[in-house]
């Protein structure tokens, strides 16, 4: 399970005079939800008996006529629920404000083309641009806006050849995981016949003199089952240019360990192949290397077992560059000779308090991009490790997107934060960054305030926590807040910008972002302290960052709503199921709900590395203790809660959403509204067009604004 950038609103402060939510709640007519069926249904799983009466939902929406119109049912309801709350047309105005902006990309550079994205002034899709030289004229090479009429067809990655006259993309449609590769030539504009189906979870490779290009896919699933069907005998193919898909060479696949993944990856002088295997989530991976001038070839395993995480950062000749976290929880850095008798990994940098979030070598420079308590640092390198110093950045933030060459003498990366949008930044190891793409603001980003504070979780253990706010906001008056958390997979939640996350703050809310264990923030350590039989630490910290927003006033009381999505949105239906009375209203967005079933489908079956596997005891266990689904508890009242997925969703297939729902509003959970969104040409998130985000969060933040009191008619 693995940002929108710009605002172009002034923002003023807004008075807060927030109405109680209790008050409100004593208003509130209890709603009427659609009558679900149940099947008998139980398994028996180490001697307990785990009933579950709302499997039949777990069925493909669009395969089964039952679940489709279970789905129109439930939609009806909210829908009509969602009409009668205030605000929501002015919220959405004030998204479409602040979505209006130049959200852009780091460039790649190919043959003296530059090549890079730009969303603007509200576009639902992404548009490709190029431009001859650093500082050219640009013209746009890919509009997807023209590939669908209701926006939900999205550009989904794309790489040029080494000489820039080709460019290989990805198109996704409806928010799928799946992906259709194309070829199109960059001079002409023309889309060339070639068509390569079935690519999922995969990178673009071109190979040199642009025969062709690698890339990763699936066996076509069969029919009525490509939204579904679990995820195996991942492999590696090249397509050569002009063939068709059936005359693709596959060049790597473990057929006898069908549950592997595989990404490749290339050196900038195209000399050495990386193709990093791994089973799960959790980034140890098996390192195989192809010399590309090598007859038909021909693979050399490079690291066996999957016992550590390696990245390869770049490499000139036969001398390759990685940052790993072997003997280094926190990585550092090392290098390899692939030509010697017997090559060796030797240490470049030493492991050190900070976290390496990512890496780029620019000529003789490398650059590491550290991460000091959930925020971004820059530091040079010399190729042999000896420090240079440190990279100036607009301020507390993220860098993303490092984009480097050993072969050329400029890189580039981006950067945000809460309150600033995202900017590209060029650099020379010559030179301070200077700034190459910037969108225009007419707001000063510093009326935005971005502080961190530092909570205790129930062990003792010190969480770190951003909040932001309008400057000038008493924070000891108390306000409406939302707590965002994730908590997962190694992801660290950094500072990033989001307009629905600034329509909140604006309207005079708070937002708060804790650094839940499970993430990546600290390194191996933090993310081992919340994954496995240690995952309840995670809902502990996300509680006790809701308790601290509370204690200290920040939040104000009965005005405290909490966000998460995919595996945050499986924190939100755990937390709720553990503090019910902590929490005045949620947001759990595409959730992971049914912790005993979750790898049977797409591509749950990697998430064992976080979650454990259900057929083991000790594992299942510690997932029936908290999952969702089984521990809604009835004769209890629950805060207002709106679950939002989609019916395209094929990472967390939305059968998990529809059965979480169902239970909590059969069982007898009080009269707050637990409604569920479903929307419809939709995925897991990525490639939604940006009227539907709009749409989507305006209803859903009015949802939690008019639950916690947040005043939206200003």
């Amino acid at each position: 399970m693995r940002s929108l950038t710009i605002l172009t609103l002034a923002i003023g402060l807004a008075a807060t005079s927030p109405v109680l939510a209790a008050d409100q709640e004593n208003k509130e007519t209890p709603l009427t939800y659609p009558e679900t069926k149940t099947v008998d249904v139980i398994d028996e799983q180490f001697g307990e008996y785990i009933s579950d009466p709302y499997r039949w939902l777990e069925n493909d929406v669009r395969e089964d006529p039952e679940v489709a119109d279970w789905v129109k049912a439930q939609n009806a309801v909210t829908d009509a629920y969602l009409e009668t709350l205030p605000g929501r047309e002015s919220l959405a105005q004030s998204m479409k404000e602040l979505f209006d902006y130049d959200d852009l990309g780091i460039p790649v550079e190919a043959g003296g083309k530059y090549f890079y994205e730009r969303k603007s002034g509200g576009q639902n899709q992404a548009v490709l641009y190029v431009r001859d030289g650093v500082d050219g004229e640009e013209r746009v090479l890919i509009d997807p806006a023209t590939w669908s009429d209701d926006g939900a067809t999205a550009l989904a990655g794309w790489k040029p050849s080494g000489d820039g006259s080709l460019l290989a993309y990805a198109v996704q449609d409806g928010g799928s995981d799946w992906r259709t590769l194309k070829v199109l030539d960059v001079e002409s504009g023309e889309v060339k016949a070639d068509t390569v189906e079935w690519a999922k979870f995969t990178d673009i490779v071109w190979m040199p003199k642009n025969i062709g290009f690698l890339y990763s896919r699936y066996p076509e699933p069969n029919e009525g089952e490509a939204f579904q069907s679990t995820n195996l005998n991942h492999a590696i193919y090249l397509h050569p240019v002009g063939n068709d898909q059936a005359k693709d060479i596959k060049v790597f696949a473990t057929p006898d360990q069908p549950e592997l993944n595989h990404f490749a990856e290339l050196t900038s002088d195209k000399e050495w192949v990386m193709i990093a295997s791994a089973s799960g989530t959790d980034e140890r991976v098996e390192v195989t290397m192809i010399k590309v001038d090598a007859p038909e070839l021909e693979t050399r395993k490079l690291v066996s077992g999957f016992d550590y995480d390696w990245r390869l950062i770049d490499g000139v000749g036969d001398t390759l560059y990685f940052t790993t976290n072997k003997d280094a929880p926190r990585l550092r850095v090392v290098k390899i000779d692939l030509g010697a008798d017997e090559p060796e990994f030797t240490e470049v940098i030493a492991e050190s308090d900070a976290v390496i979030n990512g890496t780029m070598i620019v000529g003789d420079r490398l650059v590491v991009s550290y991460l000091v308590d959930a925020k971004s640092q820059l530091s040079t390198f010399d190729l042999d490790g000896k420090a240079l110093g440190t990279l100036n950045l607009p301020g507390p933030g993220q860098v993303t997107s490092l984009s480097g060459s050993m072969k050329s003498e400029e890189g580039f990366f981006s950067f945000q934060s809460f309150n600033r949008p995202t900017t590209v930044f060029r650099y020379e190891p010559s030179s301070e960054p200077t700034v190459w793409a910037a969108p225009s603001l007419p707001f000063d980003p510093d009326t935005v305030e971005v502080t961190q504070r530092f909570y205790e979780s129930k062990d003792g253990t010190k969480i770190p926590m951003f909040l932001v706010h309008m400057k000038g906001q008493d924070l000891s008056a108390g306000a409406p807040t939302m707590l965002y958390g994730y908590g997962g997979f190694n992801i660290s939640v950094l500072p990033q910008y989001k307009p629905a996350w600034m329509a909140w703050i604006k309207a005079g809310g708070v937002f708060a972002s804790a650094n839940l264990r499970g993430g990546g923030e600290y390194g191996k350590e933090w993310h081992d302290a919340g994954r496995l039989q240690n995952k309840q630490n995670v809902f502990d910290d996300f509680i006790a960052a809701g308790e601290y927003l509370l204690t200290t006033g920040i939040a104000s009381q009965n005005g405290l709503a909490i966000e998460g999505r995919s595996n945050g949105g499986l924190l939100i239906g755990a937390v709720m199921n553990q503090r019910p009375d902590l929490f005045t209203a949620g947001h759990a967005a595409v959730g992971v709900m049914d912790m005993l079933r979750f790898d049977r489908f797409t591509a749950g079956r990697y998430w064992v590395d976080d979650y454990g596997y259900p057929d083991k005891e000790q594992d299942f266990r510690t997932q029936l203790a908290y999952s969702p689904y089984h521990n809604i508890k009835g004769g209890i009242d629950y805060p207002a809660l709106i679950v939002s997925t989609a019916d395209t969703d094929d990472r967390v297939v939305p059968g998990h959403s529809f059965k979480y729902i169902a239970r909590l509003q059969a069982l007898d959970t009080g009269d707050k509204p637990h409604l569920i969104r479903i929307e419809t040409r939709a995925g897991h998130g990525s490639g939604k067009p940006t009227d539907k985000v709009i749409e989507e969060y305006s209803d859903i933040y009015a949802f939690l604004a008019h639950a916690t009191g947040l005043e939206l008619d200003k």
